[in-house]
């Protein structure tokens, strides 16, 4: 059974850019990086250093971190975070205004009296569905006023949602289009159709990251601890019983993240869970850490799910 489960695994050839894995991997390259910025704005930019790829960005130990896909500054200081997101999330837009706020944190030394030296920010995440409903490939936000609306802040944060589902061709660049159908289908075959020299060479930069044996290691080591703990919870799961083994291995996993760490986000992430789940389980299970009696966090847990039947009923 353990065998035929594993064969569900897909293999890092078959991978397209939509996947978080490989987009990190793939724009951890400077100039692929550059290329795909340039197609979204529609304009060179060139950057300063390699990008950073899930940079963790913490500014106390009492605050929520936060874990950025690619991470990069140009020449001409704007800083610039990319992420991808193929699961519909409600939280996105907030989590955009969070990740816009820690960024800031780490733009001004101490002593610096004027905000003005704060760099241009863009906050850009791909998704692969139509948060907002209206059809566009591009949802740009800056923040202007409501009663002026042709005033604007002028605070240089710049937040940009940008889907694959859009409808809109006539208003953006073709090349843009082209970039985004290849993320969806990352394959010869797609690249073969597409008339950019930029979405060519990010394919070129795919095709060598997929054939790379040490970046096919990462991902199996990678695919391997997520794949043997939920092996592991089902096994448990079938031992203590349907929902309290469910609840009892949920536990396990979270805390077992938490004592390294790890923040509600991306616990939610890499298990697959509802992100308000993981974080109520945060929340009873804070008072057991740093031991964490996953016992007594279940019956807490278990409770909980019985007064909310009851509230029902």
């Amino acid at each position: 059974m353990k065998n035929k489960k594993k064969q569900n695994i897909v293999p890092l050839k078959d991978l397209n850019l939509t996947d978080r894995f490989l987009f990190d991997e793939v724009l951890e390259d400077r100039e692929t990086y550059q290329d795909v910025l340039s197609i979204i704005f529609g304009r060179d930019i060139s950057l300063l250093d390699k990008p950073q790829t899930e940079k963790e960005l913490r500014v106390s130990p009492l605050i929520r971190s936060i874990r950025m896909d690619v991470f990069a500054m140009s020449e001409e200081q704007s800083i610039y975070n990319t992420e991808m997101q193929d699961t519909r999330k409600t939280d996105l837009a907030k989590r955009s205004r969070y990740y816009q706020s820690l960024i800031d944190t780490g733009l001004l030394e101490p002593g610096v009296p004027n905000y003005n030296f704060l760099n241009r920010s863009f906050v850009i995440i791909i998704m692969t569905f139509d948060l907002f409903g209206y059809g566009k490939y591009v949802y740009t936000f800056e923040n202007k006023c409501k009663e002026v609306p042709e005033c604007s802040l002028g605070d240089g944060a710049v937040k940009i949602f940008i889907s694959t589902k859009g409808k809109n061709a006539d208003e953006v660049s073709e090349e843009l289009i082209e970039f985004l159908k290849y993320a969806e289908r990352s394959t010869n075959e797609t690249a073969n159709q597409v008339k950019s020299k930029r979405v060519k060479r990010v394919h070129d930069r795919v095709c060598k990251v997929k054939v790379n044996e040490e970046i096919g290691v990462k991902y199996m080591q990678a695919w391997e601890e997520k794949y043997y703990e939920r092996e592991e919870g089902r096994e448990e799961g079938r031992i203590a019983g349907r929902e309290e083994g469910r609840i009892y291995n949920l536990a396990r996993l979270v805390c077992k993240k938490l004592a390294k760490g790890m923040e509600a986000a991306a616990i939610a992430d890499m298990l697959e869970e509802d992100e308000d789940v993981i974080r109520n389980i945060c929340n009873i299970a804070e008072p057991y850490a740093p031991d964490y009696n996953i016992e007594g966090i279940t019956k807490k847990l278990l409770e909980g799910e019985a007064e909310k039947q009851k509230g029902l009923e």
